[in-house]
């Protein structure tokens, strides 16, 4: 009887997604109404998930299990496991698939399966009355109806071989590579086959090539078996004898191949499988099989290369109608393949101009990763490329390095550290941690750079005296992003300024914005200690002389006009690239204290009361409710007479780190 039908679904063990696809592409030239996959087992996985594949146009989901006991339970009507699993834990399956009644036929893949196992397994099969193919084997194929994963290859050879429609011929071999090229023979001589086995080449295939020579004398859409067999084993023996018998009737044309074996006889050469050995007795050699399989009446040529000769004319004995043919369901193209074939134009949704992961190395900014390697770069050249895609002399990369230096930590009591080691140490990963930490940095901590950079621009280009700038700040409300310290003051300057003054001015080609900083710090100086130049302000300044000292580099512009550099440089800063590098060099120091909170394995944090002013109703009446809670004079709800909690106040502060 037939292995398969159009209605022959299977239960696909081990997701592999391509051979899947293949499968599923087959059913749809073939005009299946259903997919031939009706479940995916991914041992372990949680059951209720789905894979996704496509079925001709239309995008479909194959259920997920965690067993095959579920999927068999689920989907009683799949009788075939295509079994995927490695050769260490092929047997365990395989076994549970003899075992299991709605499985009939179980396809192993695996190669190295040890062969004790694969005898267990035939043993089990017999007794169960079930089938195997395998193991080593590409699997199987009825014509128009069911294939097995990858067998026959590409769609390409599938319709070349006209296996999308059934035709008159049995094919059963032990190779899975030379099925492939057998079935473009049998397809230009005869009418194409109705079935194509191919057993494994090991020495103990689970179904041999008379169990299917057997098969397909009692199917009666096949009129002639076609059987490629190889030297080592009996199995084309056992033919040979069914066929003096009687028990074959059928026209059968065969071939063994390995005759060139005699040669080897001296020693144990291994042709490929498993069971194809040179200096076997003399009744497993090719020559041997052919000769008994001729003389029990098999067709069998004189050659290899007469092999096809004798397939055509035995076919052409039986005088059968011409196959009616039957165009393919045209199969829609892939997305990838469509593209590269120039049939579909496509809009893409991201443009990327600063690297490339499509070749054989990712590129930054058109540089390779082994020429970045080679030549030395360091993360300041890194950064140069992927945040300005320009490779930028060293003095100013050194720079950039300098600033993640400088700014990777200030210890654990400023707020991204201080927020950093709570989350730590409230069990949560380094990620989850990193991400409180950095959630702190904005305009009181770190996060000033760009708005200073920008001011201090604006200030020097229009010529503004710095008592002016100043003053006009003020009036407005607005605070000098920029300068300003907690700690550090005109009497204990802060030393990461004063070390990239110092790099700045012996290296850069000009320092005017720095200088401009200094000047309206001179101001602010008089106000009080406490108003320096701090960390943000000297990058912000440093920076945009920086991107001033380098325009003709990144802008493609020698000699540009100053207005149009001081536009593009403005450019670049309100990108957001220096509040970024600040980001950056944070995030090495946040990380530091998170991988030392928990190597020190430190327990929850809880903040000391004595730490916290705990201020009842009574202390705060001083403040004015309506201009606190409304801000804009409307009368504010009372805080009644129980003396309920003051809520929406906020009360500001300004901080730097």
């Amino acid at each position: 009887m037939a292995l398969f039908s159009r209605e022959t679904q299977a239960i696909f063990y081990n997701y592999k997604p391509a051979p899947i696809q293949n499968m599923l592409d087959f059913d749809y030239v073939c005009y299946r109404e259903t997919p031939s996959v009706a479940a995916v087992v991914t041992p372990g996985a949680t059951s209720g998930g789905f894979r996704k594949a496509f079925f001709g146009h239309r995008e479909i989901t194959l259920p997920e299990y965690g067993s095959l006991a579920e999927a068999a339970r689920l989907h009683p009507e799949a009788d075939v496991l295509i079994n995927f699993a490695s050769y260490r834990s092929a047997f365990d399956s395989s076994l549970e698939a003899l075992r299991t009644a709605t499985i009939k036929t179980v396809v192993i893949i695996a190669e190295g399966v040890p062969e004790r196992e694969t005898k267990r397994l035939i043993a089990e099969a017999g007794a169960r009355n079930k089938l195997i193919i395998g193991p080593a084997t590409v699997g199987a194929i009825q014509a128009g109806a069911f294939k097995v994963a990858d067998t026959a290859g590409t769609l390409d050879n599938i319709l070349r071989c006209r296996l999308h429609r059934p035709g008159s011929v049995g094919f059963v071999s032990k190779s899975g590579g030379l099925s492939n090229e057998m079935y473009n023979v049998l397809a230009r001589e005869t009418d194409g086959i109705f079935e194509g086995i191919a057993i494994g080449g090991d020495t103990f295939p689970g179904s041999t090539l008379l169990d299917h020579v057997r098969r397909f004398e009692s199917i009666p859409e096949i009129a002639m078996i076609v059987m490629l067999g190889e030297l080592g084993g009996v199995d084309e023996l056992r033919v040979a004898e069914a066929i003096r018998k009687g028990d074959i009737t059928k026209p059968l044309v065969a071939w063994v191949s390995g005759t060139c074996a005699t040669r080897f006889q001296s020693t144990e050469v291994q042709f490929g499988h498993a069971g194809a050995r040179a200096g076997q007795q003399d009744r497993e050699s090719a020559s041997a099989k052919n000769a008994a399989l001729k003389a029990a009446g098999a067709i069998v040529p004189q050659s290899f290369e007469s092999f096809a000769t004798a397939i055509r004319d035995t076919f052409a004995s039986l005088k059968r109608q011409p196959v009616p043919e039957r165009d393919p369901r045209p199969l829609p193209l892939d997305m990838a393949e469509a593209l590269r074939s120039g049939k579909l134009r496509k809009a893409t949704n991201i443009v990327c101009t600063i690297s490339d992961d499509r070749g054989d190395e990712v590129t930054y900014a058109g540089m390779p990763i082994s020429t970045i390697i080679r030549d030395d770069l360091g993360v300041g050249d890194v950064i140069s490329l992927l945040w300005f895609k320009r490779r930028l002399p060293r003095w100013a990369t050194k720079f950039i390095e300098m600033c993640l230096v400088i700014a990777a930590d200030h210890g654990p009591c400023v707020s991204g550290a201080h927020n950093a080691i709570v989350t730590a140490r409230a069990g949560k990963d380094v990620v989850s941690s990193l991400c409180s930490g950095l959630l702190t940095i904005g305009p009181r901590f770190g996060g000033a750079i760009d708005d200073a950079a920008l001011n201090f621009m604006r200030g020097a280009d229009e010529g503004i005296p710095p008592d002016e700038f100043v003053e006009s700040l003020k009036a407005s409300g607005r605070r000098i992003e920029g300068i300003g310290h907690r700690i550090k003051s005109a009497s204990s300057r802060d030393r990461r300024v004063q070390l990239l003054s110092q790099y700045a001015r012996e290296n850069f080609p000009s320092v005017r914005y720095l200088t401009y900083a200094e000047a309206i710090e001179a101001y602010t100086l008089q106000k009080s200690p406490h108003l320096v130049l701090n960390i943000d302000g000297c990058i912000g300044a440093l920076f945009a002389d920086l991107l001033r000292g380098v325009s003709d580099i990144l802008f493609h512009q020698p000699n540009m006009d100053p207005v149009a550099c001081t536009t593009a440089v403005r450019s670049v800063i309100e990108l957001g690239a220096l509040n970024a590098l600040f980001v950056l060099a944070r995030s090495i120091g946040i990380i530091g204290h998170i991988i030392d909170q928990r190597r020190m394995k430190q327990p929850l944090y809880r903040h000391p009361w004595d730490d916290v002013l705990y201020a009842t109703n009574d202390d705060v009446t001083s403040l004015r409710w309506n201009e606190a809670l409304r801000g804009d004079g409307s009368p504010a709800p009372s805080p009644g007479a129980d003396g309920g909690a003051l809520e929406n106040h906020v009360a500001t502060r300004r901080g730097d780190d």
